[in-house]
């Protein structure tokens, strides 16, 4: 198994472009995994800038969910590290397709579902690490901020933690980002 190395911080405070550096970086072919959907103009321009910061020669894979589904591919492209931004957006992604009223939704059905985006994360982290493969992975810091004063941002909240807590754990690298200034703390 590959080392797995996290970064996190808050939005805009560098992430990404650490995440690109560290990849650069390190010998090899890079894979890129890209969790983001362009649903409105905004995110078409953020995803867009995106792909502009990186090398075109790295391999994308646009997907937040079914990683067996890109095993293979990652593995006769020969990528030595692939990069996956961000767990946050995956998260979220998951959670927005169930159809859930968490508003209404009852605990066992966030436990269900915080269980199923587990299985997600647990299959990403497998895929992306296998072999001698390095995985760099961004996700935003989610428990320095405002505590959400709705029920579907706290539920967010919680999940998105408790997964950062368990990469973070694995990982063998951590690095934290403020304003453009890393820090590694693991």
């Amino acid at each position: 198994m590959g080392k797995i190395i996290m970064v996190t911080g808050g939005a805009r405070s560098g992430k990404s472009r650490l995440a690109e550096k560290i990849a650069a970086d390190a010998a090899g072919d890079v894979a890129y995994v890209a969790t983001a959907i362009a649903f409105d103009d905004g995110m078409k321009d953020r995803i867009k800038k995106h792909r502009n910061s990186r090398p075109s020669s790295w391999k994308t894979y646009e997907i937040y969910k079914g990683f067996e589904s890109i095993k293979e591919d990652i593995e006769r492209g020969g990528a030595s590290t692939v990069l996956l931004d961000c767990i946050t957006v995956m998260v979220t992604n998951i959670m927005l397709e169930t159809g859930v009223d968490f508003d209404s939704c009852s605990m066992e059905e966030v436990d269900n579902l915080e269980a199923e985006i587990f299985k997600e994360v647990n299959s990403m982290l497998d895929v992306l690490s296998a072999g001698e493969r390095d995985a760099v992975i961004v996700t935003n810091e989610v428990g320095m901020g405002l505590v959400p004063s709705y029920r579907l941002g706290s539920i967010f909240r919680d999940i998105a933690g408790r997964v950062n807590q368990h990469i973070a754990a694995m990982a063998d690298e951590v690095h934290v980002c403020f304003s453009g200034i890393p820090m590694r703390i693991k």
